[in-house]
C-alpha cells in the first residue's frame, strides 16, 4: 500500500505560480503511474498531469499544457507539479494519485489511480 500526502496549495494572483507536492510512503514502484486530478466545486475530478514514477514519461491536460509542469525526486519519494501563469479557472482541490497495481491502467481516468492524497486547494484569485 502506498500513502500519498500531497500539499503546497493556497491563494494566488492571476499569473503567478504554485508548486504542489506529492510525497509518498510505502511501498513505490519505479514503473508506477502517479499524477495529479483537480476539483472544482460543482464538477467533476478532472485529469490535471501525469508521470510514470521514472519520469520517463509526462502527460498534460489541454489546459495545462505549457503552464504546468510534473516532475519528481526519486530519492524523496516525491512528485512535485509545478504550476505557472496561473488563471482563475485553475481554481479548484488538487489531488496526487498512484497506481499501486498491476496491470496499470490509462494514466488519463481517475479510475485507474487506487492511492489518493487528501488534497490540497489552490484559489486563483485578485
Amino acid at each position: 500500500q502506498v500513502q500519498l500526502v500531497d500539499a503546497g496549495g493556497g491563494l494566488v494572483q492571476p499569473g503567478g505560480s504554485l508548486r504542489l507536492s506529492c510525497q509518498a510512503s510505502g511501498r513505490t514502484f519505479t514503473s508506477a503511474p502517479m499524477g495529479w486530478f483537480r476539483q472544482a466545486p460543482g464538477k467533476e475530478r478532472e485529469f490535471v498531469a501525469s508521470a510514470t514514477w521514472s519520469g520517463d514519461n509526462t502527460y498534460y491536460a489541454d489546459s495545462v499544457k505549457g503552464r504546468f509542469t510534473i516532475s519528481r525526486d526519486n530519492a524523496r519519494n516525491t512528485s512535485y507539479l509545478q504550476m505557472n501563469s496561473l488563471k482563475p479557472e485553475d481554481t479548484a482541490y488538487y489531488y496526487c494519485a498512484a497506481q499501486t497495481r498491476r496491470p496499470y491502467g490509462s494514466v488519463w481516468s481517475r479510475l485507474s489511480y487506487d492511492s489518493w492524497g487528501q488534497g490540497t486547494q489552490v484559489t486563483v484569485s485578485s
